[in-house]
């Protein structure tokens, strides 16, 4: 379990990227979305104990992930979308990296990487950016950590090896794991998420299981958007809508829909919904 308390982060510029963050984020696979500069990779690299708060915190199962202790440090992995490893190929560095993980699962490793079609020999001076990509997700969800933070994970994958790394992430995420994924490109995991989460402008403005946004908004294709619609938009002659969920129509969650939902002037009629009672 991730406890966000009222973290705000301000920058030495004077930028405010944060502001008071609140949410419990439970085991399971939850997306982060939002705008560019929104505060995603920010908010992850407290997450991970690389940034520290002005105000607030972050407990992972209620240690303060700031203490950066041993037991603390050992429970999270961030693969950040521009990180390189600084040895020759992923398995050396796995073999000074890994001790610190006491779940580092070595089979797994092995496996991840021959789904990839990669050995873990490769130097990484001579692996394409795609292929760089797949070595740091096989080691990191082979880590086995209690908190894996992904910031964009499939960017440089082929449309295969998108298939293979939702296998992959599918199969990680045991009962004590909590995963966040950060992207843009919502479609390549869509459907293993549990929970979603926003960020506008530095501001958290929705946390919530995927069971809850469902039972409160519909996402539907209409000729014209019905009268109750809180949110449309027109796509090749017909429009996407946001209706009232009911037993008629409920539906799987169209991500990219909700997001352009929560960045439009009709955001607070789609969060209202989402603030309703059980």
């Amino acid at each position: 379990m991730i406890e966000l308390k009222d973290i705000s982060y301000r920058y030495r510029a004077g930028l405010e990227a944060l502001t008071g963050i609140t949410a419990s984020i439970p085991d399971g696979i939850h997306l982060l979305l939002g705008e560019n500069g929104a505060g995603k990779t920010t908010l992850l690299h407290i997450i991970s104990g690389l940034l520290f708060p002005n105000t607030g915190c972050c407990e992972i199962d209620g240690l303060k992930i700031a203490d950066r202790t041993p037991e603390t440090l050992s429970k999270v992995f961030f693969l950040a979308d521009n990180l390189d490893f600084p040895q020759l190929t992923v398995k050396k560095f796995a073999a000074v990296h890994s001790p610190f993980y006491s779940r580092f699962d070595n089979d797994l490793f092995e496996e991840n990487l021959r789904e990839f079609g990669l050995t873990g020999n490769e130097k990484f001076r001579s692996l394409s950016f795609g292929n760089k990509r797949k070595s740091l997700l096989a080691y990191s969800l082979a880590l086995s950590t209690d908190v894996l933070l992904l910031d964009e994970p499939a960017n440089g994958l082929d449309i295969g090896s998108k298939q293979i790394l939702r296998r992959m992430v599918a199969k990680c995420a045991v009962n004590f794991r909590t995963i966040i994924i950060s992207t843009h490109t919502v479609t390549d995991l869509e459907y293993l998420f549990d929970g979603v989460m926003m960020l506008k402008r530095g501001r958290l403005i929705l946390s919530e299981s995927v069971g809850k946004v469902q039972s409160e908004l519909s996402f539907i294709t209409a000729p014209v958007p019905p009268v109750e619609s809180v949110f449309s938009i027109q796509n090749l002659g017909a429009f996407r809508c946001i209706v009232p969920a009911d037993e008629s129509t409920e539906s799987e969650i169209d991500f990219v829909l909700l997001y352009l939902a929560l960045q439009s002037k009709d955001a607070d009629k789609v969060l209202n919904l989402l603030k309703s009672e059980e």
